[in-house]
């Protein structure tokens, strides 16, 4: 399986409230390695296995936490 690792930008995130909500509902999928939320740059950055989890799931559950991904850049 392929690592990957991608930077989201969420402009709604705004508070520590938003880290946590991120960062926890993101880090729950399988195949998520890592996830940080930095609230200054209003990014996600996740390390990911391409096999276990796509990144339109990744989105999805950043979104389901009351978010909008605005967008993506991916690597690997």
């Amino acid at each position: 399986m392929a690592a990957t690792h991608a930077v989201l930008n969420v402009p709604s995130v705004s508070c520590n409230h938003c880290k946590m909500a991120i960062e926890g509902a993101v880090g729950a999928l399988d195949g998520v390695r890592a996830v940080v939320v930095n609230v200054e740059a209003k990014s996600v950055t996740v390390d990911f296995e391409d096999g276990d989890v796509a990144l339109d799931a990744i989105q999805a559950a950043v979104q389901e936490e009351g978010y909008e991904v605005a967008g993506s850049h991916v690597f690997g």
